[in-house]
């Protein structure tokens, strides 16, 4: 292989503006394929190292390493079954020569093709070295078969200037191909390679040309104001705006940063204000306008308050910048005057009298309406209320005024103000703290991550709500099914199940469940899943639980006794972790699992009691007289909750058990005996298992 024969190679396609939200996507999916296909094909030499780019106006790539030809390659081939080659005496046959010659090899003979084994029958092989692909045919199938795949939200079709119609997310102008300093010969969308691009739309010099693969990158910055790499590009921007804020606090969400990245190609950060009165206005509101409309970027004192100025990302670089502030400063003015005349309207109307509003709002066809759905958080959140010691009079008012927001103005507008809202009216209507707090309270956790409900009354309702959802639509039958979980069930079930872990509520599940299920009286279509829904939880609570270091034979140990009450799911499991680290674990777990064994064969039963004048055998009456001292101390323990105290008790019970599986036969003849050591053993059971089935800790 000659040393010229490996390069970089760059491909660019160069476009109209593409959708900003799917750039970053198009940009990694394009330089991806190109880079996957190529080394499928042998064109690249040693592991894969590109460099990908996106800006508004172009996707590109740049490979390091590409082969201007593959190396040849070995191709063993089937030519056909020797019962079609040959004939009966064993003389080539006019099928063989006709597929040696379709193979492009009429001329070689029977002699040098490799004989073997395929499957039961044998066959003729053929064996030769093909050439290696060139680039240009490895990136033109490459490129095609990249662009097919491409993850384009919405095709568009154009006509190109020949009259041909086209379809692709954006009408390409462009392409570059480059090996090293070759022009690679391919097309692509109508559009034939080259070693030119275009820069800036309005502050580069024309035309750029590419001289080098290598030199792409610079060459666009310095000559076409063009910074091509999508994450430089995005650190830019975030280091403008920092350097910008002073003092202050960006609000800057990385979905947003991403989308202005996609909106320019050089970019640059400009400082804007608004007039002070609209601060009168919820600062949630005015930081979404911005946002929303105008991809600005608000900014806040060190407490978290809301200044009036604001900065923008622009595409023009200007030592004069008046008219762009200006421009976008009279842009924003009409935006925030509309988010101050919803706020102003809606304080008009009580959030209470907003509740019958709700009736004219399905929730679902099959469940009802918004209002009806209220009703149900109403009755629930009071019900749940005592059983985490909070007032059930200003819980259910809280669960009465939860959904009344959604249909304000404001909300309607900005639904992602939701309960927000509520908050700030709940307030001017002079309503509780805890009741305006438990209107966006009660949505938490939102998200992976999220901060649980901080009070309690908040607690109750978003309980409620969650609860509400999970029995009414799994009710109805829509439960979540493989990926699909369109009412987002997974999320309101690891909701439910943080709030009892995080708050430590000493609240049955199933009671929950069975009381939410109550809410539906009336409503034959809602079939009781209680069941299901336990099943539902305990899968999702084992992957909480893994998340929390706790391994599958921990978990498995205390969730086996299927609880019902998770509040001190934690501290069982530790207690379990500490348990399986003392000497005698292994011996009483194995014991554990194997006293199991045999109750469950028991076709009489167990006896609740023990017989203390039926003991014979000096090993059950050892276990039984160390069975009575230890098991008081065990239900102490759990008693004060001190699990891996009551674990530790139990320790002292391994040579007792070991000598009775030694000394001992269980299955006595004598159905007397044979029942009261049943019973024995089930008494032992029942305190072994008493934190966790610590038979799962059994090798």
């Amino acid at each position: 292989m000659t040393e010229t024969n490996l390069a970089s190679l760059l491909v660019e396609l160069r476009t109209e503006e593409l959708p900003p939200k799917a750039l970053a996507r198009l940009g990694t999916s394009f330089a991806e394929g190109i880079v996957q296909r190529l080394a499928a094909r042998d064109l690249i030499e040693g592991e894969a190292s590109f460099e990908k780019y996106a800006t508004p106006r172009r996707l590109a790539v740049l490979i390091k390493n590409v082969r201007a030809v593959a190396p040849e390659r070995q191709v063993r081939e089937k030519v056909l079954p020797v019962s079609v080659a040959l004939d009966k005496d064993g003389q080539p046959t006019a099928p063989l020569a006709k597929k040696l010659a379709a193979l492009g090899f009429p001329d070689f003979a029977i002699g040098d093709l490799e004989r073997a084994q395929d499957g039961k029958a044998e066959a003729f092989f053929l064996r030769y070295a093909a050439p290696g692909a060139t680039l240009a045919e490895g990136l033109q199938t490459a490129l095609q078969e990249a662009l097919s795949k491409l993850p384009i939200p919405k095709l568009m079709t154009y006509q190109r200037p020949d009259g041909t119609s086209v379809q692709f997310v954006r009408p390409v102008h462009g392409l570059v191909a480059l090996h090293g300093r070759q022009i690679v010969p391919v097309s692509a969308l109508g559009i034939d390679s080259g070693d030119t691009t275009l820069g800036h739309r309005f502050m580069s010099e024309g035309i750029v040309a590419i001289s080098h693969a290598d030199d792409y990158a610079e060459t666009l910055r310095s000559k076409g104001k063009v910074v091509a790499n999508f994450d430089d590009r995005r650190e830019s921007i975030r280091t403008q705006l920092q350097a910008f804020a002073g003092v202050d606090r960006v609000v800057m969400p990385e979905s947003l940063l991403d989308e202005v990245n996609a909106l320019v190609e050089w970019p640059v950060v400009y400082q804007c204000h608004f007039d002070e009165s609209f601060l009168q206005v919820p600062q949630e509101c005015l930081i979404l306008t911005m946002q929303t409309n105008q991809k600005y970027f608000a900014l806040t004192d060190e407490h978290g308050k809301l200044r009036s100025r604001f900065l923008i990302v622009s595409n023009i670089d200007t030592q004069t910048p008046g008219d762009i502030v200006e421009g976008n400063e009279r842009v924003v003015r009409p935006r925030l005057a509309d988010a101050k005349f919803f706020f102003e309207q809606d304080k008009k109307k009580r959030l209470a009298d907003r509740v019958p509003l709700l009736a004219n709002v399905v929730y679902h066809n099959k469940l009802g309406s918004q209002l009806q759905r209220v009703q149900r958080l109403e009755a629930l959140a009071g019900e749940i209320a005592p059983m985490i010691g909070v007032d059930a009079t200003v819980t259910k008012r809280a669960a009465l005024l939860a959904k009344a927001d959604l249909i304000t103005d404001m909300v309607g507008e900005f639904p992602e103000l939701q309960g927000t809202m509520g908050t700030y009216y709940a307030r001017h209507d002079g309503e509780p703290e805890e009741v305006a707090l438990a209107c966006t309270e009660h949505y938490q956790p939102r998200f992976s991550g999220d901060d649980t409900p901080p009070n309690g009354v908040s607690s109750a309702v978003a309980l409620a709500d969650k609860l509400e959802t999970l029995v009414g639509i799994w009710g109805i039958g829509l439960q979540p099914t493989g990926e699909k979980d369109p009412f987002a069930l997974r999320r309101h079930a690891l909701g439910v199940l943080r709030i009892l872990l995080e708050k430590r509520l000493a609240i049955d599940l199933f009671d929950l469940l069975r009381i939410a299920h109550k809410q539906f009286a009336g409503m034959p279509q809602v079939v009781d899943s209680t069941d299901a829904l336990y099943a539902f939880f305990m899968d999702r609570l084992r992957g909480v639980l893994r998340e929390r270091g706790f391994n599958a034979i921990e978990i498995d140990a205390v969730l086996s006794l299927n609880p019902t009450r998770l509040d001190d799911i934690v501290a069982r499991l530790d207690a379990v972790r500490e348990f399986a680290s003392l000497p005698e674990a292994a011996s009483l777990a194995a014991a554990n699992k194997r006293i199991s064994n045999i109750l469950k064969k028991s076709a009489e039963g167990v006896p609740s009691s023990v017989q203390p004048a039926l003991l014979q055998e000096a090993a059950e009456k050892a276990l039984y007289a160390q069975l009575e001292q230890v098991a008081p101390r065990v239900q102490t323990q759990l008693v004060e909750r001190n699990y891996t105290e009551a674990l530790s008790a139990l320790s002292a019970l391994r040579d007792a058990v070991d000598t009775f599986f030694n000394d001992v036969m269980v299955n006595a003849e004598d159905p007397a005996l044979r029942n009261n050591r049943l019973a024995l053993l089930g008494a032992l059971h029942q305190q072994m298992n008493c934190v966790a089935d610590i038979s799962k800790l059994a090798a």
